[in-house]
């Protein structure tokens, strides 16, 4: 459980490896990521979900490079990223949402020509007819 984590170990701050520890209430893992950037995704993500959600006892977080557990982390630029899709994805609907508006425009106003045009055949037609 993330509330028995106690410390996190970077190992050594100044060299780029995969590996690190964590200390628990009862027990002592030794992981290794599968590269040196994925590990700091995990001390990124796992420092910020600490911060947010552990009021009582945060775990230490040592020999781990400074800057990624300060704000500039790549959850600010994830969430930047999910920002601005969103702004994109708002503006694609808009654009669809107007297009649609045209096209019903267009399609009522079709539909109107096409009823008179009937209306005028079938004058034509009951006029010729007799």
């Amino acid at each position: 459980m993330l509330d028995q984590l106690r410390q996190v170990n970077g190992i050594d701050p100044n060299r780029d490896s995969p590996e690190f520890d964590l200390l628990f209430e009862n027990a002592f893992d030794q992981w290794v990521a599968s590269t040196a950037s994925e590990k700091c995704t995990f001390f990124q993500i796992l420092h910020h979900t600490c911060q947010r959600y552990l009021a009582d006892r945060k775990p230490e977080f040592i020999n781990c490079q400074s800057k990624l557990l300060g704000g500039n982390s790549i959850l600010h630029s994830a969430a930047d990223s999910v920002s601005s899709a969103v702004q994109k994805a708002s503006q694609a609907l808009n654009e669809r949402g107007e297009r649609l508006g045209r096209t019903e425009e267009k399609t009522a106003d079709m539909m109107n020509s096409a009823q008179q045009f009937a209306e005028t055949a079938h004058k034509l037609a009951m006029k010729h007819k007799c």
